[in-house]
């Protein structure tokens, strides 16, 4: 079998390659073509184009790079039709990806195509779901309120697990209890824009807090930020010069040691929620005084946080938008290192989401779903 898989960014990379391997223990001779990252190859996918040239975020940076856009879609376009694949893999991305679903069914209809790790259309975009419907063959999502919002438009989605919950369940059982200590962990995000939108004020936030109580309680706390996959540490240093503030690439192990994170809003707040450790979820908005106006028009959702939309109430602070001030992210962090209470409330509630999300083997279900539709049209 030849499968076709398009990833975006570094979550989809990993759990694309995930994917590939079961694929491959099913298929010893399959082959994998696709857009994707290091992982991806590493699995044994040929990689058209690497993800770091196509995660640009932000009406800006796409008017910006036009023309790597539409260089990755002539690029795209030409491998499905050159490889002909049995299968097309789509993995979030939705922009392009749906743009891809739609030139595959047009030219390849032959072609199966299914979305693992679909768009979260249940949050904003909802018009996208009959989109998605009518171009994919099987929906694949990894929340389990998703096959109830697909029901709703009387269309299907399964439910294969959560693959971040059975990564760090894996990655739990591969490392020992490690003990939390005096550190405040940033996880600034995965693309260049967003970094640099949110780095500042929470590094400012960071130290201000920090500075306060050692000289309150003289206690020190040590501020890592953890760096994102494909992101030189050149790109952090000029918002860490003049400060002893390191960067890391092991964000699981500086998220189990933290005694408090400030994450920009996405994957990494269940990720942190998972490892346990307490956190308060940013997220910047462009023009976002109108747009938190707007947010009943534009949003379909009570929450932004995976972790909140999860447990289906407040878990964590969510500073989104033009609530997003280096005043509120200090009060925040403050409360998070000096109330036990409050710190205990919000892992509790992390101990229910665990159990709602499982560790059920995504990248197996779906490689199984996947195997077991071809060989029945075969």
């Amino acid at each position: 079998m030849r499968y076709f898989l398009i990833a975006g960014e570094a979550s989809g990379d990993l759990h694309a390659a995930r994917l590939i391997e079961e694929l491959r223990r099913r298929d010893s001779a399959a082959s994998f073509t696709g857009l994707g990252g290091d992982r991806m190859r590493d699995a044994g996918c040929e990689i058209l184009v690497h993800y770091r040239e196509m995660a640009y975020m932000g009406i800006v940076a796409v008017l910006q790079n036009l023309g790597k856009i539409r260089r990755n879609f002539r690029t795209a376009k030409a491998g499905l039709l050159r490889e002909k694949p049995d299968v097309l893999v789509l993995i979030d991305y939705p922009s392009f990806n749906l743009k891809m679903a739609a030139f595959c069914r047009k030219h390849l209809p032959a072609t199966k195509i299914y979305y693992y790790i679909p768009p979260k259309v249940w949050a904003w975009k909802t018009w996208r779901v009959h989109r998605i419907a009518r171009l994919c063959d099987e929906v694949l999502g990894i929340f389990p309120f998703e096959p109830a919002f697909y029901a709703g438009y009387g269309y299907r989605c399964r439910y294969v697990g959560n693959p971040t919950a059975e990564e760090i369940a894996l990655w739990k059982t591969q490392h020992e209890s490690i003990p939390r200590e005096n550190l405040i962990a940033i996880l600034p995000g995965s693309r260049k824009g967003e970094i640099s939108k949110c780095l500042p004020a929470m590094v400012a936030a960071a130290k201000r807090v920090a500075e306060q109580i050692a000289k309150q309680k003289g206690e020190r706390y040590e501020i890592v930020v953890a760096g994102a996959p494909g992101i030189d540490d050149a790109f952090y240093a000029p918002y860490l010069r003049g400060t002893s503030i390191r960067c890391t690439r092991d964000t699981y192990r500086l998220v189990s040691q933290a005694a408090a994170a400030v994450v920009n809003s996405g994957t990494a707040t269940l990720e942190t929620a998972l490892l346990g450790c307490p956190q308060v979820a940013v997220y910047h908005i462009a023009c976002s005084k109108h747009l938190m106006w707007l947010k009943p028009l534009i949003f379909s959702i009570p929450y932004f946080t995976l972790v909140n939309l999860i447990a289906e109430r407040e878990v964590i602070k969510e500073l989104v938008g033009g609530y997003f001030t280096q005043t509120n992210l200090e009060q925040e962090l403050t409360r998070l290192l000096t109330d036990a209470a409050y710190r205990q409330r919000m892992t509790e509630a992390y101990e229910d989401i665990s159990r709602r999300l499982s560790s059920t083997p995504t990248a197996q279900n779906a490689a199984c779903i996947i195997t077991a539709a071809l060989h029945t049209h075969m």
